[in-house]
């Protein structure tokens, strides 16, 4: 059986970041609940990167703190997707961002792996004392708004964002019924820290 666990992304996983940017921009795809790696490989490098993941952890006047995750699948030791985590809300966050950013790489989509990276990040979502988690995806991203619903999520409201014609939907998950009622998925999973 395959299992998965976050991972905190560290200097040893470069090559393999990169590879995982790579294959959005190979696939034409949006990259998803990276923390920015995108930007730092395209105009910066990897380990300023690093510098600004521990940079986002900290209180800030102008960014709320975030946590970013590799998802790694154990038996290949492979990137599959990543999570970002806002450890709060302020407004700007709260309308057009919430609690959780994550995605999978595009050769492993369709398989379920989304459900278990969310699952990981609720987990980090109770220890950060998280109840209730918003999580946003666009009417058109089906496979996101199909995760979020999966976990029981009540839709607030859609709002339009700016010229988008496309309507963002506000989902609010309760993060400890969701996994108590998802267990199913702890057969999935390695705690790591």
């Amino acid at each position: 059986m395959e299992k998965f666990y976050l991972e905190k992304p560290s200097i040893k996983r470069k090559q393999d970041a990169i590879e995982y940017v790579n294959e959005h921009i190979e696939y034409g795809s949006n990259i998803n609940g990276c923390g920015k790696l995108d930007f730092y490989i395209k105009e910066k490098n990897y380990e300023d990167w690093l510098s600004y993941l521990e940079e986002m952890k900290e209180e800030n006047i102008n960014m709320v703190p975030s946590s970013t995750y590799f998802l790694i699948r154990e038996n290949d030791n492979k990137i599959i997707g990543m999570i970002n985590i806002r450890h709060r809300l302020n407004y700007s966050i709260l309308m057009n961002g919430g609690h959780i950013g994550y995605g999978i790489r595009p050769t492993e989509r369709k398989k379920g792996y989304n459900k278990i990276n969310l699952y990981l990040g609720l987990m980090k979502c109770k220890t950060l004392g998280i109840k209730h988690a918003l999580l946003m995806a666009y009417d058109d991203n089906i496979a996101s708004v199909k995760t979020i619903l999966s976990f029981n999520a009540f839709l607030e409201n859609k709002i339009k964002e700016n010229d988008n014609d496309v309507l963002l939907g506000r989902y609010w998950i309760n993060v400890e019924k969701e996994l108590e009622e998802k267990k199913e998925y702890q057969d999935k999973i390695i705690i790591k820290d």
